[in-house]
């Protein structure tokens, strides 16, 4: 039976941990030929790559530090380079700094916007160069641009916010050629950036299903934004959050 992603090329930046980890693992199980960034993590990026060839799907892991905004869009040419085309962009990389108001640092807030705003912008435009007409820009933002939630998180926040309005104005720059581009935005997820048990007992209590989200299921909605089955949703941000905001 014929996969619902077969015959596609994808790239997922930040894809060699955590939730673009789970990205990459479904897009590929999904029938699409898969590239995806790492910044450091390269024994785990060639790990995921022989672990998708050995089941007789594509991928192709490319170094790249999307604070870099240059390595990004090289990545992107790296990608169609291998695989000869592009059909989905998956804006995953991002990084969470969190400190008080007083002590923040400007350096942590320019590297946040770099790699949370900026590289997706940057992503996208090249990205755009290549994309078959019909294509699929996902950019993973956060609840955090609905509701910070907590102190210390006003710029994380600000990032995410940027990502759900860049999400709208995208849609239009690029709804004529068919393109949609939509933001997913997880809530509390185990991933490793939230590592402290007692943090996460402290957002279970805030979820309506009392528990953290889990990779796969933010992989899964990926997964379907890229599919066929969802041609018209487009400039939406899509909340997957366990009912943290309810």
């Amino acid at each position: 039976m014929t996969k619902p992603l077969e015959g596609k090329v994808a790239i997922v930046t930040g894809g060699s941990r955590g939730i673009g980890a789970a990205i990459v693992r479904r897009l590929a199980a999904d029938g699409a030929s898969v590239a995806f960034t790492f910044a450091n993590s390269k024994d785990k990026a060639d790990a995921i790559v022989s672990e998708i060839e050995a089941k007789g799907a594509r991928a192709f892991a490319i170094q790249a530090d999307s604070a870099d905004a240059a390595a990004v869009q090289k990545a992107i040419d790296a990608a169609v380079d291998h695989f000869g085309t592009l059909d989905i962009l998956v804006n995953n990389a991002g990084i969470l700094l969190l400190s008080s108001l007083e002590d923040f640092p400007l350096e942590d807030f320019d590297r946040m916007f770099a790699v949370n705003v900026r590289a997706v912008f940057a992503g996208t435009q090249a990205a755009a160069k290549h994309m078959q007409d019909g294509g699929r820009v996902i950019n993973i933002g956060s609840v955090a641009a609905e509701r910070s939630g907590f102190p210390t998180s006003s710029v994380y926040s600000m990032t995410k916010g940027a990502v759900a309005a860049m999400t709208r104005g995208l849609a239009r720059d690029l709804g004529p050629r068919g393109i949609t581009v939509n933001a997913i935005q997880p809530g509390p997820t185990e991933t490793d950036m939230n590592p402290d048990p007692h943090s996460n007992d402290m957002l279970k209590g805030l979820m309506a299903l009392g528990r953290l989200g889990e990779d796969r299921e933010i992989a899964s909605f990926v997964a379907y934004l890229a599919s066929s089955e969802a041609s018209f949703i487009t400039g939406a941000g899509l909340t997957i959050d366990g009912g943290y905001l309810a």
